[in-house]
């Protein structure tokens, strides 16, 4: 407006209002610029153009019972000359406007839907309404973004392509009716609130709503780890990731899976990623540890198998074996060693039950995933001294839910094969499975500790879905609890 002689002419400044709690702009001609919370104290307002910025945000309950209902009438210019026909029917009213403006989100949210309703009329001649994006490219063109720094964004380490389509590219984002994993069977299941947290970023903050919690009686807990050693610097593909699984039973004697952290290295050596990986078991109070003992999982894995020394803090963590496999135990020497490590040898048959497990898990709600880091705001920023926190602290914070947001976009942008009755997960070239490895590795392993449970209890099980039936005789049930009972159940 400073800028604008003939714009500022028209404005009536002692009428106009810009303060923190209004902000009104009236014009000469009566015609007036209003904002308004998007929330129920706003009822009551009324405009002829509505305009909805970031609508997405929004609540669809409140555009529609209050939002909207500001445009319940119609402007009638009266230098409009009128018949008394036009009078009787109106014709001179102007059609009230509503503009819808947002960056793309998620493809189960409802404002893809409004986006595909207003497609649709857009497509019928006689309606008048219009969708439209504008990607960065745009904002490249008329100068009002940098390239450079468009570049620079784009090569960072933490960089979020999910998060870059839908923020610049104006993409919505979801799955393909193709796809194996679907989209929204997966964005149902983000329902954690709240990360449990490592103590060196739970102590950023007060309180214990981020500390790791005691065991639950019943609970077992297993980090999962799919190993690689080389930078994605040069290696895209490459990445070692990390998943706690918190399995919480259920009254019906089942279990959910709360996928409470997660982490990824890149470049780490075997030593270091041995070191972080044992860190996080006793941090987190696990009882199984989950990798693949394949290529260079192995030497991860000898470096379990014997006495650990943190050079930091000179802290010592004990020599750990392997429970599944009688071979890779006999690998380990030190006597007494605890068997907690289910080594993993991916076969063809073993990848593909994998892949349909984790999939019906996602279906039946048996995985709950971190939600996404757009709530995260909202719910760290309740976590008592969280806004006090520094940029960067509070992007550490955050760094499990943007995990998992990528864990979703590896599971959705995988490709499949079918042959023999067995289904071949694999990634697109430049693209990573790193995530999705080691979280069906580790649903893997709980689906068996279940059904061991369920085993001990006397419960039947439909091995095809894995539905746990009422058992025909009651036997007596095992409970065990805290943290030196780990392996009670399953031995």
């Amino acid at each position: 407006m400073p800028s604008s002689p003939e714009l500022q002419a028209e404005i009536d400044e002692k009428k106009t209002k810009m303060n923190g709690t209004n902000a009104l702009i009236v014009f000469k001609n009566t015609s007036v610029i209003k904002v308004v919370t998007a929330s129920d104290s706003s009822r009551g307002n009324r405009c002829n153009v509505l305009l909805l910025d970031e609508y997405r945000l929004i609540s669809k309950d409140v555009i529609d019972t209050v939002l909207r209902k500001f445009l319940n009438l119609r402007r009638q210019p009266k230098y409009y000359a009128l018949t008394a026909e036009e009078k009787k029917r109106e014709l001179a009213k102007e059609k009230n406007l509503t503009l819808y403006l947002s960056s793309a989100f998620f493809k189960d949210h409802w404002s893809y839907l409004k986006c595909v309703d207003t497609f649709k009329v857009m497509l019928d001649e006689n309606r008048k309404q219009f969708v439209c994006g504008f990607p960065y490219q745009l904002s490249i063109e008329e100068g009002l973004l940098d390239p450079e720094g468009v570049a620079d964004e784009m090569t960072e380490s933490d960089f979020s392509e999910v998060k870059w389509s839908m923020e610049m590219d104006a993409l919505w984002y979801g799955t393909g009716d193709d796809a194996f994993f679907d989209f929204t069977s997966i964005s149902k299941n983000r329902k954690i609130k709240l990360p449990y947290l490592p103590d060196r970023l739970s102590s950023k903050v007060s309180g214990n709503q981020l500390r790791i919690p005691p065991k639950a009686n019943g609970e077992i807990r297993i980090i999962s780890l799919d190993v690689a050693l080389m930078s994605s610097k040069k290696n895209n593909n490459d990445a070692a990731a990390i998943f706690v699984n918190q399995m919480l039973p259920t009254k019906a004697g089942r279990f959910v899976n709360n996928i409470i952290y997660t982490e990824v290295h890149e470049g780490l050596t075997t030593n270091n990623l041995a070191l972080v990986t044992r860190k996080l078991f006793e941090e987190y109070l696990c009882d199984y540890l989950v990798i693949d003992t394949q290529g260079s999982g192995l030497g991860v894995y000898d470096q379990l198998i014997y006495e650990i020394v943190d050079s930091e803090n000179g802290e010592v963590y004990p020599a750990i074996s392997c429970i599944n496999d009688k071979i890779m135990a006999e690998r380990c020497t030190v006597p007494g060693a605890r068997k907690v490590i289910y080594s993993v040898k991916a076969s063809a048959q073993f990848n593909s039950d994998c892949a349909f497990l984790l999939r019906e898990a996602f279906r039946s709600g048996k995985v709950r995933l971190l939600g996404t880091e757009y709530d995260a705001n909202e719910w760290l920023s309740e976590v008592k001294g969280y806004n006090s926190l520094s940029p960067s602290e509070k992007m550490a914070l955050k760094m499990p839910y943007i995990h998992t947001t990528l864990l979703v976009d590896e599971l959705t942008k995988l490709q499949h094969e079918e042959n023999g009755g067995k289904i071949k997960v694999y990634e697109r070239s430049g693209m990573r499975k790193d995530r999705y490895s080691s979280l069906s590795y580790n649903y893997y392993i709980a689906v068996q500790l279940e059904k061991k449970v369920a085993k001990k209890r006397n419960l039947e099980i439909d091995e095809d879905s894995f539905i746990i039936k009422p058992p025909k005789i009651t036997g007596k049930v095992v409970r065990t609890g805290g943290r030196n009972s780990r392996r009670d159940w399953f031995d």
